[in-house]
Formats: C-alpha cells, sequence, structure tokens
C-alpha cells in the first residue's frame, strides 16, 4: 500500500499509539459490557469492539472474538461504498447480513463514524458487534441445526440506519427484526425484542465511547501524527508477517504447503499455500474445497478472511495488535460456488462457528504449527415463544451457549484442557446466573478425562456438560468432530470425538414403558445419540449430555513413565475463573 508516510517510525511512540488505539476498543467493551441486560453480551462476552481507518481497513482492536474481528472491516466498507454520499454526523449503521461483511445473523454489527471536529471529514470508524440470543427464524435462539436457507434463520439486514442524525429509528427497527423475519413460511420475528433493543442501544453507546476517546487523541497529538501512526502501526503487521512467510518456507525446505481436512459430512476443505520468498507474500488457495452444502455449513468470504488473519497473527511471536496489515502479503483465492463462497440465500449459521474452525485446522495443518484443536464450538440453545396455532407472533425468550473443549498440542507444550479455542474466544454461561434466569439445571460440568490425543506432547481434555430442563423446552445442539476426530502432528494421537446424549425420562404417552412393566419398580431413562446436528422437544426431567471433543497431540509417545512425568509438569493449580470471581476481585481491590 503506497503511503507518504516514508520516515522510519519512533519505536517509543508507535508502542505508545498501538496501545492508544487498543485502549480506545478495550474501553468500548467495558462500556458494552456493563450497558447490556442480556447473559450472551454481559456473561458470556460474546461480542467484540475494534477502531478503522477512514477506508474501513481494521487499525486495532482489544482482544475480544477472534471471527467477529476479521470480518468486521468487511462490513465497514460495505456500509461506506453504500452510503459514501449520505453519512452524516450522528449517523450509526446496523448490519448483520454475511453478504455485507456479517458473520452470522445472531451476530449484529453496529458502526459509527468519527468526524474530524474541524474539517467535519470522517477520520476513523468504530464499530461493535454483539451476538444476540434470538432475532427470529424457525427456531428459538436463531442457530436452526437443520436450517436449509438465510430466511430460516432470522432477520437479514444488509444495511439499516437505526440512528438518523442522532434520532434512535425504533419503529424501523421493529420492522426489520420483527415484521419482516416473520414473513418466511414457519419463521417467526425476534422473540425477545426489547432485551434485543436494550442491548443494541448499549453497543450504540459503546461506539460513541470510542468515537469521543479517538477525537481525545486526535485533540491530544494532531489528525496528522494519529494517522501516520496508525499506517505505521499497519505497516509494522505487514512486516511481521512477511518474515514469519520467509521463516517458514526456510524451516520446511519448501515454498509449497498444502493441507486437507473435513467437516463431518464428508465435504473437503482443502489448501495450498504458495509463499514467495523473496518478498514474503502468500497466495493462500482453497480450489478443491466442496461445494456448497444444503445445510448451514456454508461460511461467508468474510469468515474465510477472518480465520486467514487470526493464524498469521497466532503464529507471530510478536506483540503486535491485529490489523489490516496481517493480511497485505496475503492473496486468498476461494472457489466461487464452494462452500466457502456460497450464494446468497445459503444457509450459514453453522458456518461461523464451526466451518469457520475447520478453517484454522486447515491453515495450521499446512503450516505445520500445532496438532488440532477440538475443531466445534458445541453450540446449544434453548428457549420457548414464536409463533401461535394462528401464525401470531408470541413472545418468548431464547438461550444460546459455545461449550469449550481441548486445544492442540505443538512442539514443546501441551495442550489446554477445557478452553474455548482459536476463533471463539467467549465465555461460557455461569452456572448460577444459568440456573437463576431459565428453567435449566447443571447436573455436571467438568473435564472429560480420556479424551486428550496421547503423544510426547498430549493434547487438551474437552468437557462434559449436563443439563436437565425443568419444563418442556425446544432444545437444539450444533456441533462437528462427531465423526471425524481432531488430527494429531509427528505421530501424535487424534483427540476424542465429541457425543451429544439425550436422557429421556420414560413416559406412557411417548411409548416408553415396556410391555407387562411391573409399576412397583423404576424405569431407567433412555439415553439417545441425537447425533452433531439435532433438534428436539425436550419435556419436563429430560436432560441433554454434550461431551466435547478432545484435541490432537504433538510427537510420538515416549515410555508411560515420562509421559506420566510429563503430564503432572504442566497441571497449575486451581483459581476461581468467571464473571463472579472477577468481581470478588474487583470488590477486594476497593
Amino acid at each position: 500500500m503506497a503511503s507518504k508516510y516514508t520516515n522510519s517510525p519512533d519505536p517509543i511512540i508507535l508502542t505508545l499509539f498501538a496501545n492508544r488505539f487498543m485502549s480506545v476498543a478495550e474501553a468500548m467493551g467495558r462500556s458494552l459490557q456493563q450497558t447490556a441486560i442480556s447473559t450472551n453480551i454481559k456473561e458470556r462476552l460474546d461480542f467484540s469492539c475494534a477502531l478503522f481507518a477512514p477506508d474501513g481497513d481494521l487499525v486495532a482492536n482489544a482482544p475480544f472474538i477472534p471471527i467477529h474481528l476479521g470480518s468486521m472491516s468487511f462490513a465497514v466498507k460495505y456500509q461506506m461504498n453504500l452510503h459514501a454520499k449520505d453519512i452524516k454526523p450522528g449517523d450509526v449503521f446496523m448490519t448483520n447480513s454475511p453478504h455485507a461483511g456479517g458473520s452470522h445473523l445472531p451476530d449484529i454489527t453496529i458502526i459509527s463514524p468519527v468526524f474530524d471536529n474541524e474539517t467535519n471529514k470522517i477520520i476513523f470508524f468504530t464499530a461493535s458487534r454483539g451476538h444476540h440470543a434470538d432475532i427470529g427464524g424457525i427456531l428459538p435462539g436463531s442457530m436452526p441445526p437443520t436450517s436449509t436457507n438465510i430466511f430460516e434463520e432470522g432477520a437479514n439486514i444488509v444495511s439499516f440506519k437505526i440512528v438518523r442524525e442522532g434520532v434512535f429509528d425504533k419503529e424501523g427497527l421493529y420492522d426489520y427484526m420483527v415484521t419482516k423475519p416473520a414473513q418466511y413460511p414457519g419463521s417467526s420475528g425476534c422473540r425477545n425484542i426489547r432485551d434485543v433493543e436494550s442491548d443494541l442501544k448499549a453497543q450504540i453507546a459503546a461506539n460513541y465511547k470510542g468515537v469521543q476517546l479517538i477525537q481525545a487523541i486526535v485533540d491530544d497529538y494532531g489528525l496528522e501524527t494519529v494517522q501516520e501512526y496508525m499506517y505505521h502501526i499497519r505497516a509494522n503487521a505487514e512486516s511481521s508477517v512477511r518474515n514469519l512467510l520467509k521463516d517458514v518456507a526456510k524451516r520446511a525446505g519448501s515454498n509449497i504447503l498444502e493441507a486437507v481436512d473435513y467437516l463431518d459430512d464428508g465435504s473437503p476443505i482443502k489448501l495450498r499455500v504458495e509463499i514467495n520468498e523473496a518478498d514474503g507474500s502468500a497466495e493462500l488457495d482453497f480450489e478443491g474445497t466442496g461445494c456448497e452444502v444444503r445445510g448451514n455449513l456454508n461460511a461467508p468470504i468474510s469468515v474465510v478472511h477472518s480465520a486467514v488473519i487470526y493464524c498469521m497473527r497466532a503464529m507471530l511471536d510478536l506483540d503486535i495488535p491485529l490489523n489490516a496489515g496481517c493480511l497485505v502479503p496475503l492473496t486468498i483465492k476461494i472457489p466461487e460456488g464452494s462452500l466457502l463462497s456460497p450464494s446468497t440465500t445459503a444457509a450459514v449459521c453453522g458456518g461461523n462457528v464451526l466451518t469457520s474452525q475447520r478453517i484454522v485446522d486447515v491453515v495450521l495443518k499446512a503450516f505445520h504449527a500445532c496438532a488440532a484443536s477440538q475443531g466445534c464450538t458445541n453450540n446449544v440453545t434453548f428457549g420457548a415463544g414464536g409463533k401461535d396455532k394462528d401464525g401470531n407472533n408470541v413472545s418468548g425468550w431464547g438461550y444460546y451457549e459455545t461449550i469449550a473443549g481441548g486445544s492442540g498440542a505443538g512442539p514443546g507444550w501441551h495442550g489446554t484442557s477445557g478452553v474455548h479455542t482459536h476463533i471463539t474466544n467467549t465465555r461460557i454461561g455461569d452456572v448460577e446466573i444459568l440456573e437463576r434466569r431459565y428453567p435449566v439445571l447443571i447436573h455436571q460440568f467438568g473435564l472429560r478425562e480420556g479424551s486428550a490425543g496421547k503423544g510426547r506432547w498430549k493434547g487438551g481434555e474437552g468437557v462434559v456438560r449436563e443439563f436437565e430442563f425443568t419444563e418442556g423446552l425446544q432444545v437444539s445442539i450444533l456441533s462437528e468432530r462427531r465423526t471425524r476426530q481432531p488430527y494429531g502432528v509427528e505421530g501424535g494421537g487424534p483427540g476424542a470425538l465429541g457425543r451429544n446424549t439425550w436422557v429421556k425420562q420414560p413416559r406412557e404417552a411417548d411409548g416408553d414403558l415396556p410391555r407387562n412393566h411391573d409399576k412397583s419398580q423404576p424405569l431407567q431413562p433412555r439415553k439417545i445419540n441425537i447425533g452433531g446436528k439435532a433438534t428436539v422437544f425436550m419435556g419436563k426431567g429430560d436432560r441433554l449430555l454434550v461431551e466435547t471433543p478432545g484435541a490432537g497431540a504433538w510427537g510420538v509417545p515416549e515410555d508411560e513413565e515420562k509421559e506420566d512425568e510429563a503430564d503432572h509438569s504442566h497441571v497449575k493449580a486451581w483459581a476461581a475463573r468467571g464473571s463472579l470471581a472477577e468481581r470478588e476481585a474487583a470488590q477486594a481491590g476497593f
């Protein structure tokens, strides 16, 4: 990218600006968490905030959700191009369409322009993206495992000025979120619009916080200096990735890297990387990837770029902000009509959370960086409401969470057990909050012993999480790695497959009672494997047992004694974690 800034940056000032920009995103995130009301955003932290250049490129972010951060730039640029001559101070844009830079429909992006106080020109954009628990569609939670087109997944918004010159458009919001999604057969509008509206206002407020902080930085240093170091930060990331690619080619002894992995349905994701050692650039070609699928594992191209930029940043052993510079040395080729570049009506809710993980697995496999992590986010949704027998909208609610698993081992480290991996960086719902707010009890939640791949450096263990429902609910699970194990590397063993089991209480009305049943004897629950993607109406007392995948190992196992020593050498002392523990720690600091 050509630039008028040719002087070498002062390294101290460069670090200062990198941290100042990141601090803006962090302050936006704190504001959003504190003012949101949903479990998804307030407790699970399923949101991201970032700062963008006037051309829409990502400048800096805090360590939020990688799958959001790489694709949000697409959303900002789309709105810029669409409204190029109609962006005014006080305007705020809302979008979630996968073909306008979105990831999947529950992830709603709010974009605010930052105007220079003197010239009234756009100098930055601030943006936030949050996962909303329900935006309509055929099932509560808006993550239907069986969706076959995007209309079944909820409100699909290409562009909407949710705030026009400082005026909030409540009527327009209701039209987009409640009325329009309900027009499609079998679909409902948003089941809890008041919560969604409140969280969207929290996103708007978080963006405004970012606008104020950026304008304060410009006031302190001047616009010319701020934009100069914005460029230098991107150039630094670009240079770092170029050096990484040169080093990879040198260590591999080849400038051609190849890998393939598969989704549970057999669809291949194939990658060929060709590195130009002279300038440190690379072409990543996904030719040979499977065609668009009928289900919802299709991934928009913005999600593919998110996965790639995450991998580049993860392989850098440098403390730099994730920004657009990481992608400058890369040319990404995606075959049209593949599951990584699907048609505009294709279902995509699983592509963002599952296929993205497999893309990461393939990229890291090609670069020989580490063994596969769990390769899944184990998406559980349940809720109530939608439409009554007459087809009228009925208010209700939806809950959504992702469940942790094992992370892959590498050359010199063991995988970590029971963590969210790669493109997701959310928390799981706190048990106390979950049981207080929803008709559910958590029977067990802990590590899944024996699920880790065995090797010189062993993979991380998956987890076990068992829900009991205290009233009848529609329950859905959307997951992968149920038929294809997370791979090991250099002779390391694979991680264990995941499994989803419906523990069904016997009911006479369901035909569960055996013939000649002695009513004095208690009946044992039925255990039913519901597969990786299923929607089940679970009655009162039924349970869902989710066993998440372990991760792959690195290297051939040594003798049992040495392996046992290695197993114990990386075990850390237990420490309280989660929002409640953080709140206690914060209170103790006063």
